[in-house]
């Protein structure tokens, strides 16, 4: 293992702590504090100095403060002299904001896209991002996960002799498919929002 050094945010620290289990590295801590007018300062409390630094910050609820939260973490690896800053995102939030679908309205997803950059990450880890177009925001290399794999072996081991898969829309009619595929089922886009299968069971 390279030199790294792994950082969490308050996000999901659970899920960090089990990432660095798995790697055999520690996670060195971070002391988020907060200034009497509400505004956040984070303090990575390792040495970054020409090191591979990972911060994972899933964007969950409050999403809001986790965003805010990991740009401080970003801004303070970068200050720190960091060789490389990966932001590990297993979800953004803002992904589904990625058209413009009405009159005077943001564009979120670009929009975070360019925060994060601009703050400094040189490189974003993210898993199943809403739409293609979500990787086309980010200026720096992105390393755009999945997870139909491990989903279908957890699948595997109930009883799916009646499933079908069923996609909410058509736009994720071809990850469906390919999800139905791996479970050896069958799959179908929804006829409407209730997506409701009559005599068998659905996994959405």
């Amino acid at each position: 293992m390279r030199d790294i050094a792994v950082f969490s945010g308050t996000a999901h620290p659970d899920l960090a702590a089990e990432i660095c289990a798995h790697l055999g590295v520690p996670l060195h801590p971070v002391r988020v504090s907060r200034f009497a007018n509400d505004c956040l300062e984070v303090q990575l409390q390792a040495n970054c100095r020409e090191r591979d630094v990972f911060l994972i910050q899933p964007l969950v609820p409050p999403v809001q403060e986790n965003l805010v939260e990991l740009l401080l973490m970003i801004d303070a690896a970068r200050g720190a002299s960091a060789a490389r800053i990966t932001v590990v995102l297993p979800h953004y939030a803002y992904a589904r904001s990625d058209k413009k679908d009405a009159p005077r309205i943001s564009i979120g997803g670009r929009l975070v896209a360019d925060l994060l950059t601009s703050a400094g990450a040189d490189r974003v880890l993210a898993m199943t991002l809403h739409s293609p177009q979500v990787h086309g925001f980010f200026s720096v290399p992105v390393d755009h996960l999945h997870a139909l794999r491990e989903l279908a072996a957890h699948f595997a081991g109930y009883d799916l002799s009646d499933t079908v898969v069923v996609s909410p829309d058509l736009g994720n009619a071809k990850e469906a498919a390919a999800f139905a595929r791996r479970l050896g089922t069958r799959s179908r886009p929804a006829r409407s929002s209730a997506s409701a299968t009559t005599g068998s069971r659905s996994v959405r």
